[in-house]
């Protein structure tokens, strides 16, 4: 078929799968289980007696919901931290919604002031923003999102690697103080949703605000009517507040951006030949992101471009290792401790953890605390953002995680944890403890209130076999507590999703064909 006659029908078939724009509430369907889910373990281990953790959390940002609602990695300062208990293990219950027949993938995971949950749910025909109801997980009403051009892209081109590579669209996206949803979406536009109930009952979902990138951000992107575009695409890849108020935003290609909500003044900066695939942290002091090439530390100026405060450049490697999404750094700036900064280098052999002082006036030879290097010789590399409470930070080995094909069949991962303290008196780091736990691709949390670590995990298994498992694991020790199955087959691969803890002591997780929880019952 002529390329011409192909983009028609595939434009046509489109159109017609993307009439819907709005939905009304519908009952959620559970995601299938795959074959075998009976001839493995469904429960392991023992209930876990709460255990808080002591320690201070992160400063409360004044432009974010509370501390463990708002995004992604839980607050502002990427902590990875919930200050309120998980699940014990204590007979543990399972549901699921299933959101497309492939895909669906519920990613990010916040609640609003009331407990009702909002996420984000990529499916082949644009990204879902959903309001859930938490313990159901039934539809109250849904928003949709553009298409992104790499879903355009693997479609036309049969290489579906760029959607799973592909972090712009909304997948990082924040929820504020006002319980209002703010993202990039794939038009290169930051969009700020709020949701509210109608006089009949039904729930819907409203943008209160638009702004246009696309004079600062190249946008000749690959869409059903532009399928062989001759310019440049830069997606949007994040967007987070700063402590004044202003709405920060980088792109794929090393764009680093501000949206002034009371002005809509936008400016930008761009890190020439840099690429920016992960989210960002943020603290009073600044603004702290990762590029594939360097750490950076920004404030903006009177006129709200950002301005760099230092640079830091890191052992970027010669490639991309299976389980990174490219060259460079997979984690998001972690803030913690007294004024430190964590982040995972690229390093050819075995990555090492990285942390640095964070102020402004330190000399060059005195920013790095320690590098650490952590997992097997040629198999250790991380896409997901550390773990830090108090002076502790936790990492995890995802090398040989690819896509939600690359486990099928039994096979797993080399898997690893590790917790890594920072001296009291800053003098260097020490390796507390290693754990063997597989947990292929996901943003684990820890719950301060319980002393839990949230996995989700998968073993090899001879029988060829894909058995996912919510685990938790000791924070001081390491030591698994117990875990509990939530699912066979692909569907249930979490394919770079967190894990969440909601303010009702559920964990959800994210997962190929929709969003799972696990809730204790005893």
């Amino acid at each position: 078929m002529p390329r011409r006659t192909l983009a028609r029908a595939l434009t046509l078939t489109l159109a017609v799968a993307a009439t819907t724009f709005t939905a009304p509430a519908a009952h959620a369907e559970e995601i299938p289980k795959a074959p075998g889910h009976r001839l493995v373990s469904q429960y392991e281990g023992a209930p876990a007696d709460p255990r808080p953790v002591p320690g201070q959390a992160p400063p409360q940002h004044p432009f974010l919901a509370p501390n463990g609602r708002s995004g992604m990695h839980a607050d502002a300062a990427g902590s990875g931290t919930h200050p309120y208990s998980g699940p014990l293990g204590n007979n543990p219950e399972i549901t699921s919604e299933k959101i497309a027949p492939v895909g669906g993938e519920c990613a990010t995971a916040t609640f609003d002031s009331a407990g009702r949950l909002i996420t984000v749910c990529g499916t082949f025909t644009g990204f879902l923003l959903k309001l859930l109801d938490p313990r159901t997980l039934d539809t109250l009403a849904e928003y949709k999102l553009p298409q992104r051009s790499s879903t355009v892209e693997a479609i036309t081109r049969l290489d579906f690697s760029k959607i799973f590579k592909d972090t712009s669209g909304g997948a990082y996206f924040y929820l504020d103080d006002q319980d209002r949803v703010v993202l990039a979406d794939s038009r290169q536009h930051v969009l700020r949703i709020a949701h509210e109930r109608a006089a009949d009952g039904t729930w819907r979902l409203t943008v209160e605000d638009d702004w246009d990138l696309t004079a600062h951000v190249p946008h000749d992107c690959v869409s059903w009517t532009n399928l062989f575009p001759s310019g440049t695409c830069d997606p949007v890849t994040s967007v987070m507040p700063d402590w004044q108020g202003r709405i920060w935003w980088v792109t794929r290609l090393g764009r680093v951006g501000t949206v002034d909500p009371r002005t809509s003044a936008i400016r930008s900066v761009r890190l020439d030949g840099e690429e920016i695939q992960n989210s960002f942290s943020v603290a009073e002091d600044g603004v702290s992101i990762v590029s594939d090439h360097a750490l950076y530390s920004f404030r903006a100026d009177a006129e709200g471009t950002p301005r760099i405060q230092w640079r830091q450049t890191y052992d970027r490697g010669t490639g991309t290792k299976p389980g990174s999404v490219n060259q460079g750094s997979g984690t998001t700036p972690d803030l913690f401790g007294d004024g430190y900064v964590a982040i995972t280098d690229n390093a050819d052999d075995r990555m090492n953890v990285l942390v640095y002082r964070r102020g402004t006036g330190i000399p060059a030879d005195r920013r790095l605390v320690c590098k650490v290097p952590v997992f097997g010789s040629g198999a250790s590399t991380t896409d997901n953002s550390l773990i830090t409470w108090g002076n502790s930070i936790v990492v995890e080995n995802n090398y040989g995680y690819e896509n939600p094909l690359s486990l099928t069949f039994g096979r797993s991962v080399v898997g690893g944890v590790s917790r890594i303290d920072v001296r009291e008196d800053g003098g260097g780091c020490d390796t507390v403890w290693h754990s063997e736990v597989r947990s292929p691709s996901t943003v684990p949390k820890l719950s301060t209130a319980n002393g839990l670590l949230y996995f989700y995990e998968k073993e090899p298994n001879k029988l060829g076999i894909d058995a996912w498992y919510l685990t938790a694991i000791d924070f001081r020790t390491g030591e698994r507590r117990w875990r509990v199955l939530t699912g066979t087959g692909p569907s249930y691969d979490n394919n770079w999703a967190p894990i969440t803890i909601g303010p009702d002591g559920t964990a959800y997780a994210g997962v190929f064909n929709g969003i799972m929880a696990v809730r204790d019952r005893g």
